[in-house]
């Protein structure tokens, strides 16, 4: 049920009915008056709790918006657990413990425990048995606890779900509903997301009771404080472009998002030995891994963060000035995430996207989706950028504080050593000294723009010829070459799952690395539909590729996976399953004629090349 009451402008805290120690709590923090979402929700909590939705991007406020009422609301006199925070990440887990310890933090009798996995969970064990009137907890770690029986949710009055989008796309719906069940019925729940997909409103269907709908903007739209910039080069000059749009903004501080874990290490890599301030995170790293770069980032050690989006989901860092779509996300709701971890807090920020020829349908589908219109970038020239990194550091030198004291000693030598050069010939030496490296990188530099007919287009700094795209290379149904001009023949499988299971490409992806131990599998198309899904794959490892889904379970369903194509790749006669009800392209037939149906609505892979595995446009499946 939406929520439309007019409400007047608030101006302070105190306005909205809050504790006097919790605003002292919140001055020490630096809060000075309550953001859109806080003036909405806080007060409505305070007045008489109710079951709430709200959608707001992250970094609008919305921890303090439910954190401020569960602590005033808690009652000291009781050790019970009396409200339960659950959050996808255990970044997000910590951050939101200690912001809520923070409000907290003028009432001692208000603790606050943290449970995450990748801790000692003896410890976090410990600190229960002390008496937690507030957890904030993953899903996974504390259904752990539950079946061990340390964690007692009978007193809980308050359930919040932080970020449920992510904590469903992340496969938790089976220890969700576990932890739910065990909770009071008379509870009240408040579900907060930054967009509402189907998964999400059937969570708030099953659990919530005629909730209040708050949406801060508009639902599923992005940040208004962010600019979208998409630049089309060819794929293979995709790190090419990253450098420049690096170079060209020597102020950056952003995060690049990968796909694979793989393309991770091989990004930051290439940045590292470029003279780049980057570093990996991704699911590989331990947690003190994790820890130490999370805090060199946050203390701007470092100036690049590489990540893919499992690794990069729940990080709290607030000043990011970019974000960088490496590649696109696999999931267009995943682009809202990523983009939201710029523009916070009032700020305004940048989303990039660099794309190539074959994926600029994949920023109408964005588009679309955020209702925002994204801007075509041009990749800067060499001149362009040499002149950009040439005055940044001028303007830097002209800015730095002089002590002329403890440089008085020196001046006359100083002085006199220099006294043979005059002020062109000084300056000339100054920057071929500083930017020797940069100057010798871009001197030949071609133009990697791509236009939507392929063509570069020259950029007058060099003039060396502009590059074409390569010619499309031949595709069979089932006989395709890779990068390396191989013949490929694929096999399809066709599994019982699909995307009300939490299932999509890069999950499907993921499990077959992860299983057979190789990103060397060559996979094609990848069809998902509601209930089952369709891969295709090298047909040289399709026992392997059973092999990875034989026992497993998602969402508690066993996975089963068929493959119906005879043993030289070519199509058997099978039955489609009747329950999937999905058009007609996507079932299985003899004729080797392609089908000239509507495309479907769904997510389709292309075959990797050199085992990287990467994403290509939609095609109706054959038949």
């Amino acid at each position: 049920m939406p929520f439309n009451k007019e409400y007047r402008t608030m101006t302070t805290f105190a306005d909205l009915g809050i504790h006097p120690d919790i605003i002292t709590g919140l001055e020490a923090l630096g809060f000075t008056a309550p953001t859109p979402v806080q003036e909405q929700i806080i007060p409505l909590l305070l007045k008489k709790p109710v079951d709430i939705v709200g959608l707001a991007q992250t970094g609008t406020g919305k921890t303090a918006a439910f954190g401020i009422p569960l602590v005033q609301l808690c009652s000291p006199e009781s050790q019970k657990t009396q409200a339960l925070v659950l959050c996808p990440t255990r970044e997000l887990c910590m951050q939101v413990a200690r912001d809520l310890n923070a409000f907290a933090k003028n009432l001692p009798a208000i603790r606050v425990c943290a449970i995450y996995g990748g801790a000692s969970i003896d410890s976090q064990i410990r600190s229960l048995r002390q008496g937690a009137p507030i957890i904030v907890a993953t899903p996974g770690r504390l259904h752990d606890l539950m079946r061990r029986q340390e964690i007692d949710l009978s007193a809980v009055r308050s359930v919040v779900l932080d970020e449920a989008d992510e904590m469903l796309q992340m496969g938790f719906q089976d220890e969700l509903n576990a932890i739910l069940a065990q909770t009071p019925a008379d509870k009240h729940t408040l579900l907060f997301s930054a967009t509402m997909p189907q998964s999400v409103a059937s969570i708030s269907r099953k659990y919530m009771k005629n909730p209040l709908e708050i949406t801060v903007g508009t639902r599923n739209a992005g940040s208004e404080n962010i600019r979208h910039i998409y630049y089309m080069v060819h794929a293979k000059d995709r790190y090419l472009a990253l450098r420049r749009l690096v170079d060209m903004n020597p102020d950056m501080y952003a995060i690049i998002f990968c796909r694979t874990r793989q393309e991770v290490n091989e990004v930051a890599d290439k940045l590292g030995k470029d003279g780049y301030s980057a570093d990996p995170l991704h699911g590989e790293l331990s947690q003190s891994q994790r820890d130490y770069v999370m805090q060199r980032f946050r203390s701007k050690s470092v100036q690049l963060l590489v990540a893919t989006d499992v690794a990069a989901r729940g990080l709290d860092v607030t000043d990011l000035t970019h974000v960088i779509n490496y590649n696109l996300p696999d999931d267009s709701a995943n682009y809202t995430h990523r983009s939201g971890r710029t523009g916070r807090a009032g700020k305004t920020g940048i989303s990039i996207s660099i794309i190539h020829m074959r994926e600029r349908f994949r920023i109408k589908e964005i588009e679309s989706k955020l209702k925002r219109q994204f801007e075509l970038g041009r990749i800067p020239s060499g001149h362009e950028v040499c002149k950009k990194q040439l005055l940044h550091k001028i303007e830097t030198i002209k800015n730095v504080e002089v002590n002329q004291a403890r440089l008085a000693p020196f001046m006359e030598a100083i002085t006199e050593a220099l006294a043979d050069l005059d002020r062109d010939e000084l300056i000339l030496r100054f920057v071929s000294q500083e930017f020797a490296s940069v100057l010798a990188h871009y001197q030949n530099a071609p133009d990697i723009n791509v236009s939507d007919k392929g063509r570069g287009q020259d950029d007058g700094y060099n003039r060396s010829e502009s590059r074409f795209s390569r010619p499309e290379r031949p595709d069979s149904r089932f006989g395709r070459q890779d990068d390396r001009g191989e013949r490929v023949h694929f096999s399809r499988f066709y599994l019982n799952i699909g995307q009300k299971d939490g299932l999509y490409p890069a999950r499907l992806i993921g499990q077959i690395n992860d299983a057979s131990g190789s990103a060397s599998i060559k996979i094609g198309r990848i069809e998902i539909l509601d209930n089952t899904a369709m891969l295709e794959a090298d047909s040289r490892f399709a026992q392997k590729i059973l092999e990875v889904f034989h026992g497993l379970k998602i969402n508690g369903r066993d996975v089963e996976v068929k493959t119906l194509d005879s043993p030289k790749g070519r199509p058997a006669k099978p039955a489609y399953p009747g329950r999937n009800k999905g058009p007609k392209s996507f079932r299985p037939s003899t004729s080797s004629r392609p089908s000239t149906s509507a495309r479907p609505s769904s997510t389709s892979a292309r075959p990797a090349s050199a085992g990287v595995l990467r994403r290509e446009k939609k095609k109706p499946l054959p038949g």
